[in-house]
């Protein structure tokens, strides 16, 4: 089945682009106040869920495949992913204005900037010493659709499998997207 060619961007570019915008968000989280501050941290909430998910569908896999060595990066990134996600479940739980909220916060920023340093450092030099140029622009691709479907919410005890997510993820995401229209708690680009 050929792919359609969307852009020339590549899934490690894509990845380390949404990395940057990531690290934006927790700076513009740690000085906002009120009802900013809650759509700053919906914002985080919903690029990360959909982030993870997208890596866990399209990413992992290719590294997988590639033997031993992409074998062992992807399994140390899930165990750091669902710590993450567990993080990320909390903070929701507690809400910006939870008394441990901010400590909660420096925490997980901490663990979510190790994370990316190490897919920055391991894996995606990983995948662009085994796929080409073409399959990383077709990953690209595929993670921009993967993220249309994903659910917007920390679901610490869901599926960490490209299947699992195929199978699970859209229903998942289309509860949280309705979850998120009712409660008023869209996530909206934060400026």
């Amino acid at each position: 089945m050929a792919t359609t060619q969307t852009s020339n961007i590549t899934a490690t570019e894509l990845l380390r682009t949404q990395h940057q915008q990531v690290k934006q968000m927790f700076s513009e989280l740690r000085g906002a106040k009120g009802d900013h501050r809650s759509q700053v941290f919906d914002c985080l909430r919903a690029t990360l869920a959909v982030h993870e998910t997208a890596e866990e569908m399209i990413v992992h896999p290719e590294a997988r495949a590639s033997g031993d060595e992409g074998k062992g990066i992807v399994e140390a990134r899930l165990k750091e992913e669902s710590e993450a996600k567990t993080m990320l479940s909390d903070l929701e739980k507690m809400g910006v204005d939870g008394d441990k909220f901010d400590e909660t916060l420096r925490t997980f920023e901490a663990a979510v900037l190790r994370h990316a340093e190490a897919e920055e450092g391991q894996l995606f030099p990983l995948l662009e010493r085994t796929c080409d140029a073409q399959k990383l622009r077709d990953m690209a691709a595929a993670i921009e659709v993967a993220e249309k479907l994903a659910p917007t919410h920390p679901h610490p005890h869901g599926p960490e499998s490209a299947i699992g997510n195929m199978l699970v993820g859209p229903f998942v995401g289309m509860v949280d997207k309705v979850r998120d229209k009712l409660s008023g708690h869209e996530a909206k680009p934060s400026t």
